[in-house]
């Protein structure tokens, strides 16, 4: 039987792979440049490289998992399909009125967040379902036509999306709407909105079935092409895709809802942080992230990622909640920000250093690419700073041009900022360090968490770098490095369990639930997720459901998740549910409100099959003992220069223990700890820093 699986995580920089063997019980590795115009080709060279280095044969492949950006990449750059929007007459403006909030109460220059459609391709079309699912209206099937026609004739649309009034209530007007475009217009991919988010709230579900609509024949022409560039590499075996979920989908599945896809790539590493909490025995983590272009920290409790049911988009401000475009989707809860290897420092109006949000992303990349960037990045920083081995960069197949960072830094930032360059050095390497401590402080204290309380699993080719400094900035005791930390997102594909999530709206106080539809409503979910899941490869008697409801009080704006008990639901239910709400409510705001009555507003399903089995083979009979092959002069923010052992990552074996200052390098990162530290190597060849204070 093949065991033989590739992971490969496309991202803004890099293009991670692994490869397991479940035979030899190895893995390998492979990282290269993301090729921005056709994502396909870097993932192609790094398929056929690591099947050479592991001497495995493409028809042994029994799996391929691919996550991507490319999703998230073209709604923020606006570079998706000519979308036309199909909705009940009277309604057409709802998607640009949207919530009627503005994000900045006193900008007066506030720019608008995005709408994929505008309003010349909105047409509106009689007919109407009333909230309780029953037509008040019949549709008009000739407006409907006469829409289609207009848009592929007039505007000649690449797409289109329905969104009709109560659809999540009663979806045949909708589904009607979308036989007769087909008939008109079949070459035109259609979005309904109750198949992709069969919720309420209007403004939403319209926004996430255009967003859908607005990816769909870009991601469809991707994925069926990179299924087939596979297969004439002779790799028969089916490509599956991660979910922003953090779930596995088939190629069709991910070809009909692509939106789903938006967080594919950071959800992965999510993942990965998730099996290695499970690994070395530590439920409650910060899963620290840091790539190329972005850094991701993502909470793990209880040895699982909290998850979310709304995502924005393609935000005008990137930390502004509302001015970007809403997407009732699940999601992994995490907080992405724009601090990476490559993002690029400046000095504002006011004379002070900033880095990022801008990334030199992989073309041209940092200055010391040598590929043509001239702004200074937190790579070129690192490397100032003695971190970074510019002989070993990539294992070698890549050499850092430290020669060149002098003279761009002492030009765009030294003499502005009259500071020596060392200095302005070590100043990028903590303003990046504390913009991801204070994004994560936010974070946490959101949830209510005490950083504090938490190990830090660190990942990333920059990741393991900057741990050190985050975790000092946080008061954080332990980071955990995994072996191949460069590409542990990669990772995250192949121990990620196959997984969907599906919803339906039904509103209804507590006390006059109809027990009869929730359970119509579950029995529907759980088969369509079968059906799916088995489609993915998973065995049916096998999966795993877990139920929970949106609730709230009546009157409130918003709900929170709420458990659902399995099984049939009696009448005892109802109470089991208004006690979950008040201890859920309670949990969050420390509070009770017993006297206010309780609604549902949602009822979700996840259906999860088990993970595949993963190996981590440990070396064995060997010298315990850790030696530096080099030392290697370094600056640390706070911390005098000083010099530093340098160990050969792949010559570490468990029980290895040594102190820093130490950089431990391998191909797709560097380790870096500072003078206070105890590191060693554990049973699974994760490298444990312990920070003391």
């Amino acid at each position: 039987m093949n065991s033989v699986r590739i992971g490969v995580d496309v991202g803004g920089t890099f293009t991670d792979l692994v490869l397991a063997d479940g035979c030899r019980d190895e893995l390998f590795t492979g990282k290269l440049l993301t090729t921005p115009d056709d994502p396909s080709r870097a993932i192609m060279e790094g398929v056929q490289r690591i099947l050479r280095e592991a001497e495995v044969n493409p028809a042994d492949v029994s799996g391929v998992v691919h996550g991507t950006t490319l999703v998230a990449n073209t709604v923020i750059e606006q570079t998706g399909a000519k979308v036309g929007l199909i909705t009940t007459a009277g309604f057409r403006d709802a998607i640009e009125m949207g919530r009627e909030i503005r994000y900045d109460l006193y900008d007066l220059f506030l720019e608008p967040s995005p709408t994929l459609v505008p309003r010349a391709r909105r047409i509106g079309v009689r007919g109407r379902i009333d909230t309780d699912g029953n037509e008040l209206q019949a549709l008009d099937e000739d407006e409907v036509r006469g829409a289609a026609i207009a848009l592929r004739d007039q505007h000649q649309v690449e797409a289109i999306a329905i969104c009709f009034m109560h659809a999540y209530r009663n979806s045949t007007h909708e589904q009607r709407a979308q036989a007769v475009v087909l008939e008109e217009c079949p070459d035109l991919p259609v979005t309904m909105s109750s198949a992709v988010a069969p919720e309420i709230r209007e403004f939403e579900r319209a926004s996430t079935a255009v967003a859908n609509a607005y990816v769909l024949p870009l991601m469809r022409g991707y994925l069926r092409s990179l299924a087939a560039q596979l297969e004439t590499a002779g790799i028969s075996a089916p490509l599956h895709i991660m979910l922003s979920g953090g779930g596995i989908a088939t190629v069709s599945q991910a070809s009909e809802f692509p939106i789903r896809l938006i967080e594919s790539g950071p959800a992965a590493g999510a993942m990965a942080a998730s099996y290695f909490s499970g690994l070395i025995g530590e439920p409650d983590l910060i899963s620290f992230d840091m790539g190329g272009t972005t850094a991701k920290i993502c909470l793990i409790e209880r040895g699982a990622p909290r998850r979310a049911h709304e995502f924005e988009a393609g935000r005008v401000r990137r930390f502004r909640k509302g001015s970007g475009i809403p997407l009732k989707i699940t999601v992994v809860d995490m907080i992405e920000i724009g601090a990476g290897g490559g993002s690029l420092a400046s000095v504002d109006t006011m004379g002070l250093l900033k880095v990022g949000p801008r990334s030199a992303g992989s073309v041209p990349g940092p200055i010391c690419y040598g590929r043509g960037g001239k702004a200074p990045a937190v790579t070129d920083a690192d490397l100032k700073l003695g971190l970074l081995n510019p002989e070993y960069f990539l294992g070698g197949e890549m050499t850092l041009a430290a020669d060149t960072l002098d003279a761009a830094f002492d030009a765009s930032l030294a003499q502005t900022l009259e500071m020596d360059i060392q200095a302005v050095a070590a100043g990028i390497h903590d303003v990046v360090n504390e913009n991801m401590a204070a994004a994560t402080r936010r974070y946490l204290a959101e949830k209510g968490r005490d950083p504090r309380r938490y190990s830090m699993v660190a990942f990333g080719g920059a990741g393991p770098l900057h741990a050190y400094g985050l975790a000092r900035k946080l008061k954080l005791n332990r980071v955990v490095v995994p072996l191949g930390a460069g590409v542990t997102s990669a990772l995250g594909f192949l121990v990620a369990p196959p997984a969907v999530d599906d919803v339906r709206s039904y509103v209804a106080r507590l006390g006059s639930l109809d027990l009869e539809r929730v359970n119509a409503l579950y029995v529907e979910m759980e088969a369509s997720a079968l059906k799916d899941l088995s489609a993915a490869g998973a065995d049916p008697a096998s999966v795993k459901f877990t139920r929970t409801a949106d609730m709230r009080h009546v009157g409130q704006g918003f709900e929170i998740a709420v458990p659902v008990p399995g099984g049939t639901l009696v009448a005892a239910a109802e109470e089991t549910l208004r006690a979950g709400f008040f201890d859920a409510y309670a949990n969050l705001f420390e509070r009770r409100v017993e006297d206010v009555p309780v609604e549902t507003m949602s009822w979700r399903l996840q259906a999860e099959a088990p993970a595949p089995e993963l190996k981590l083979a440990s070396k064995k009979d060997v010298d315990t003992v850790a030696r530096a092959h080099a030392q290697r002069e370094l600056t640390l923010p706070g911390l005098a220069t000083m010099t530093a052992d340098v160990y050969d990552r792949y010559a570490l074996a468990p029980g290895s223990t040594f102190s820093g200052p130490a950089i431990v390098e391998e191909r797709e990162s560097t380790a870096v700890a500072g003078p206070d530290c105890t590191l060693c190597v554990d049973a699974h060849l994760n490298l444990i820093i312990d920070i003391e204070y």
